[in-house]
């Protein structure tokens, strides 16, 4: 029995329907279309960018010795008294030394993005970096690089983060907000001028800010 051009009809209309259903679903997982109306907050401690001064002892006049107290008309004039002596003040302890290296702002790339982005060493000798007050979209597979690469405004700059070398410093954590980074011991940061936030997923820089040394 042969098939109707009914029959025919609704089998292609099935298959034809399965395969768009697993097109749309290749396309929302690459893409996450609803990420752009998504925001992930961050507010973690940023390190206080500052060298503190430790501060000069003060010092007080040393009381004079008091004179000696004269007696009435009829009596030796007695020994003068010596003062008890001035304590000495206290000298503060050195508060923890936090250097900024370099620090820059961002730019947009291929989404708008703001903030500011610091490489602090901290008072162990461990440098970190400190990412303030960012802003950017939320996307699929988004990290945060140490890059050797150029900071280049427009379209020309958004792929150039890969060509070179960098750091990976992990996923994004969020993407508004301020955020903190450990850079990995050994990584010699003079080596670097740059720090994106990476889509992988795209190869393509959301933002980038250039670090110029403080």
């Amino acid at each position: 029995m042969s098939a109707t051009p009914t029959t025919t009809r609704r089998t292609l209309w099935i298959a034809g329907a399965s395969i768009a259903v697993v097109l749309l679903a290749i396309l929302a997982y690459l893409f996450q279309p609803w990420r752009a109306f998504t925001t992930t907050v961050v507010d973690e401690d940023l390190p206080p960018v500052a060298i503190a001064s430790t501060a000069e002892p003060s010092t007080e006049p040393s009381a004079s010795a008091a004179e000696a107290t004269t007696a009435a008309e009829a009596g030796p004039t007695p020994s003068p008294t010596t003062p008890s002596p001035t304590p000495s003040p206290t000298t503060p302890s050195p508060e923890p030394t936090y250097t900024t290296l370099a620090e820059g702002s961002f730019i947009t790339h291929e989404h708008a993005t703001t903030g500011a982005a610091s490489l602090v060493e901290q008072p162990d000798g461990s440098v970190v970096l400190a990412i303030a007050a960012l802003e950017t979209s939320d996307g699929p597979d988004l990290h945060v690089w140490l890059t050797d690469q150029p900071v280049i405004e427009g379209t020309a700059g958004w792929h150039v983060f890969d060509d070179g070398e960098y750091v990976e410093l992990g996923a994004l954590k969020g993407n508004v907000g301020d955020q903190v980074y450990e850079i990995p011991e050994g990584v010699d940061v003079s080596k670097f001028q740059s720090v994106s936030i990476w889509c992988a997923r795209f190869a393509v820089s959301f933002g980038a800010a250039e670090l110029l040394a403080a």
